[in-house]
């Protein structure tokens, strides 16, 4: 679906497991694989838990694999020095979840905006307010809030903040852990659409973690579905929701609510309990809680495969 030589960021086999009480390991990702193209969006879907907010903190190098790589233009990131971690940080910038507490709370918005140029030496002496304008304007604020301290705005407008400061740097990935879902839903269209048009105009590739599969679907390029520290399916995104074919994926899709639908339809939700990642099953992670599930699956872990072209599913029944 996507060109290989458009590919700059890719996670081959990850793994990141953690300590636990009573001697136990808790695998908050198992065996990722996953790519990111040039001008294109990856999102990631999935429950609380799941594995993504641990995925991009490795992708950022904030946290390491214990087993895999990550591969930037083809270069092994644990490879790097120390020095050319730092120097490539500029070229992946992150916009958290709660923006507020990703701030100096003591800092004014220019101080804010212009803090990663003063720290790669970007930034000339004099062009401090010219540059944090510029910034505003990008993200479609006023100038006058260059003076203000981040608990005096709106979550709306800290998040375009956030946005504007990561990039800043004029990054090649965007990486958005959860960017949206403190806003609410008409800030969050606002701030999607702003993020779309960006991406258009610079051409910069996004990974956006999310939880709402419905919102994701909407501008996404490409969609991973994550349960239990998996990924169980991954397709084009504009696919979703004719093609989601992993039962889980399924689910999601059955659990969504919209005015627009017919009344006497129920919302389906998932029954048991999500597993614990200290205790991962023999075989699905889903089995558990799959209508469908067999033996088979309870005793053997499906490999992500192809079962379409640009679709992948680990399932036994497909």
């Amino acid at each position: 679906m996507f060109e290989k030589r458009e590919c700059i960021l890719q996670a081959n086999h990850l793994v990141r497991q953690f300590p636990a009480p009573k001697k136990k390991v808790l695998t908050a990702c198992n065996d990722i694989s996953l790519e990111v193209y040039r001008g294109k969006t990856l999102g990631i879907v999935g429950e609380s838990g799941c594995g993504k907010s641990t995925l991009v903190r490795m992708l950022m190098q904030l946290e390491q694999p214990d087993r895999g790589e990550i591969l930037f233009h083809g270069k092994n990131l644990a490879e790097m020095t120390a020095k050319e971690k730092w120097l490539n940080r500029q070229k992946m910038q992150m916009v958290f979840q709660d923006p507020l507490a990703s701030f100096h709370p003591k800092r004014k918005v220019i101080d804010i905006l212009t803090e990663p140029l003063e720290n790669y030496k970007r930034l000339k002496k004099g062009e401090k307010e010219a540059k944090a304008k510029e910034l505003l304007r990008m993200v479609e604020l006023p100038e006058d809030l260059l003076w203000r301290y981040p608990h005096s705005m709106s979550g709306g407008q800290r998040q375009r903040i956030g946005i504007a400061r990561a990039l800043s740097l004029e990054p090649e990935i965007l990486i958005c852990d959860e960017a949206t879902s403190a806003l609410d839903v008409s800030v969050q269209k606002t701030v999607i659409e702003l993020l779309v048009r960006l991406q258009k105009e610079k051409h910069i590739s996004m990974v956006f973690i999310c939880h709402d599969i419905a919102l994701i679907q909407s501008f996404a390029h490409q969609i991973a579905v994550m349960y239990l520290g998996h990924v169980v399916e991954l397709l084009p995104g504009e696919q979703v929701g004719s093609h989601g074919a992993h039962p889980y994926t399924q689910a999601l899709l059955q659990a969504l609510f919209s005015v627009r639908d017919d009344r006497r339809k129920e919302i389906e939700g998932l029954e048991g309990e999500v597993p614990s990642p200290c205790d991962l099953p023999k075989g699905c992670p889903f089995w558990s809680r799959c209508r469908y599930g067999t033996e088979t699956c309870r005793e053997e872990k499906p490999k992500l495969k192809e079962i379409a072209p640009g679709h992948l599913a680990a399932c036994h029944r497909l």
